[in-house]
Formats: C-alpha cells, structure tokens, sequence
C-alpha cells in the first residue's frame, strides 16, 4: 500500500513474508496466492507491499539469472504486488522447528554474508517499481555479542566497506539505489540506537544506515524521539521501519508468561533497568529467552523480544508496546517530511503464538495479516498521510481468475525457448 505525507513524498506499507516458510521460487510464488494476494483482497487494496524474504539459496538463483527475475516481477505485478524492500536477516531455515539463535549466523564477519546482502540488491533493483525512489533491505546488526573481539570488528567493517562498494557498482548497472540498514536487536553487537551510533558512524550513509524494529526499539526501553534525535545527529538514515510490538508485563506475570514460552524463536527479555545501561545485556537486567528470564527472576516490569500481533495484543495483565510504536511512528511521520519511506509490518511469530491465539488455516492467517496492515494504515492516517493510488499502467482492476490467466501468459510469453523456460506453476 501507498500513502501520500502531507508534506510530499510516498511512503511505502507493506507486510514482511518471512512469516511463511518458502525458500525456494516455487514455494514463493505460491505463497503469493496462498497469502499475499488474499491479504491485498482482505483490505480492498489494489496494490500490496511485500517486503519480501528470500533464503539464500533463491537470492543467489536469481541474482545469476536476470530472466528469472524479470518472471518474478511479472508475478508480482499480475496480482497486483509490489516489492521496494526486501528482508536480509535470516540467511535461511526462519521457520524451521527449532531457529534460536541460528538466526544470526553467517553474520557480518563472513564472506557469504556480504555475498547474500548484495544478491538481494541485485535482485531488488530488478523488482523495484519504476517510480519507485529507492530499494531497502534489512539485516542484522552485525553479530550477536559472543564472542565479539577487535579481530572480529575489524573484519566486519572490511565487509561493510566491500558492502557499500558492491551497493555502487548495482546502482551504476541498473541505475537503481538500494540502501541498507542494519537492524538492532537484544542480545546482538547492536543493541540499542546509542550502539548503532557507536559501531555504524564513519560509513557510507548514502547506502549504509539504520533498520528500525519498533519492537527491539521498546524492548532497547528507549524513548522513540530521542533514538531518533540520536541517529540523526550522527547522520545515520533510517532506510526502513519494522511495524512491530513487543510483549510489555508487569513485576509478577510470570504464569501468564509461561503460555508464551516456545521452542522456534529466541525471545530476548530486558527489564526496565537496562534502558540507558552500558550494558543493556547484562544479567542484572537481561536475559537472552523467556524461559532464562523466569529461572532467573529478573526484577518487573519486562518487554520481551515477541513480535505479537499489532491489532490483538495479550490479554491482561501482558499486553503489547503499542504506546511505543505509536511514539515512534509520530516522531518520524507528524513533522513536516516523513523521516523514512519503507515501512513493513513485521509479525513473524503467528505460528508459535499460544495455541488459542495461533491461526489454523492459511485464510485465518491471511485474516490476521490483513487486520495487522490495515491497523498500521490507520494509524498512519490519523498523523495525516493519506492512501495513495497505485503507479499508472501497472495492471490494477483485474479479478483473481483475470489475473491467474494472465500470469500464465506472462510466464509463456517471457520463456522463449528452453533456456528461459520456468518450472514453476501457479
């Protein structure tokens, strides 16, 4: 979706894919009928982002085939979707049975992280709508912070360095910039917007800045203007905005808490004490999994690192870091120009969620997407932006049986001969 900023400029909304377990091109595709094309319906929309997440396997597949993305493109465009911003934080496996802390390896100091990253900006400079100001993508914040030495630092910034090298070399090919941002989280190297300034100053902020999870942001305990007023005094950019809301519980909800206790996903709990901490990490006001957190008993009240959906937070006593979102959404959109363009509601957990809360099909899923996306609108709209209509000419107004057959005309028509021929089907 689109929204006009009363000041000037389109500010891109869309839903983060990562949520569905594809990982490969076939599997994309048809998540895009299974999920994107009924949340687009849901809203009444005629135009849908994704930012879309592409395992490692499939970015390099279609980074070395220039056929396959224009097919991709194609794909996304018959169905009405639209792509500016893709999600580089899981390298693979996001939804696999057990990810914990897989999620953060390869990380900055490697080679193939750096190969991954720029995969994905060649891929997205190809996707990108042609009146599109820019791409994004997002990937994590260097490492988690063991072991993190100066050795370690010294390579990760020769790969930002290589990173930001490779981001030109894209945009003098394709005539498309893409920025991008590495995201703080609890527990990693970045933590906090005061990290991010710490370890991030000093590189190339025209390709290079900051991805802001409103979730670790509340999770961080930190006040959203004065992040904000932090990363723009030492110039670094916002390129892209998580929409996301953490779980907020007050000193002794520990049985509510247990319910949320799962095997997939790591969920970093702080205390309030570590806001404004050297260390936001430490054992005194931290704890790297919900689970640690309750053995360990830290002192309430708690944010715990689990996106949960924007539109359902818990049930009391929990409840969700909405406030916070709200704080930091009017201090980048209520003044007179919107401080970033690329925002992306970021519930990836709707499948662990407690089991009365869990969807059970793929249209209860599409339901709760939906809900999500046009929550995110709404509170967009009551800071003044506006919806904006789709780009001309780009195929809005079909029905669904209009589109699928012109999706198979698409795929035939660019396949000329067996070299370009695609196996996947729709």
């Amino acid at each position: 979706m689109r929204l006009r900023h009363p000041g000037g400029g389109t500010v891109h909304l869309g839903y983060c894919t990562n949520v569905h377990p594809a990982e490969d091109l076939a599997g994309i595709l048809r998540q895009l009928d299974t999920h994107a094309v009924p949340v687009r319906e849901a809203l009444g929309a005629d135009l849908l982002g994704l930012g879309l997440w592409l395992a490692a396997p499939v970015a390099a597949e279609l980074a070395a085939d220039p056929a396959a993305r224009r097919r991709l493109r194609a794909e996304l465009t018959v169905r009405g979707l639209e792509v500016v911003t893709l999600n580089g934080f899981p390298y693979a496996a996001f939804q696999a049975p057990v990810v914990k802390g897989d999620v953060y390896h390869p990380d900055w100091t490697t080679p193939a992280r750096l190969a991954y990253t720029l995969d994905l900006a060649r891929v997205l400079a190809d996707l990108l709508p042609d009146d599109a100001a820019r791409g994004s993508v997002s990937t994590l914040p260097l490492a988690w912070r063991q072991p993190w030495d100066v050795a370690r630092a010294d390579a990760a910034r020769r790969r930002l360095d290589e990173l930001s090298a490779g981001l030109a070399a894209v945009e003098r090919e394709t005539g498309r910039p893409v920025r991008v941002g590495f995201e703080p989280e609890p527990g990693c190297v970045v933590e906090s917007t005061g990290q991010a300034v710490a370890a991030l100053s000093g590189l190339d902020t025209d390709r290079l800045g900051v991805c802001l999870d409103l979730a670790h942001l509340a999770c961080a305990w930190e006040e959203p203007a004065d992040a904000l007023g932090r990363l723009r005094t030492a110039g670094l950019p916002v390129v892209k905005v998580q929409v996301s809301a953490a779980i907020e519980a007050p000193a002794g909800a520990t049985a509510e808490l247990r319910r949320w206790v799962e095997p997939r996903f790591l969920h970093q709990t702080r205390a309030a004490g570590c806001a404004g901490a050297a260390d936001p990490a430490h054992p005194a006001h931290a704890a790297d999994d919900l689970d640690a957190a309750l053995a360990a008993r830290l002192p309430g009240p708690w944010r715990v690192h689990y996106h949960v959906p924007l539109h359902a937070p818990p049930e009391p006593p929990l409840g969700s870091t909405l406030p916070v979102l709200r704080a930091a959404l009017a201090a980048l959109y209520a003044g007179p120009a919107p401080g970033c363009d690329h925002l992306d509601v970021e519930t990836y957990t709707w499948g662990v969620l407690p089991a009365a809360r869990r969807p059970r099909t793929a249209a209860e899923l599409a339901v709760g997407i939906a809900a999500e996306l046009a929550f995110a609108r709404a509170e967009l709209v009551a800071l003044g932006l506006a919806p904006a209509g789709r780009a001309p000419g780009d195929g809005g107004g079909t029905t669904m049986s209009e589109r699928q057959r012109a999706s198979h005309r698409l795929w035939a028509g660019v396949a000329h001969g067996g070299a370009e021929r695609s196996e996947v089907t729709t």
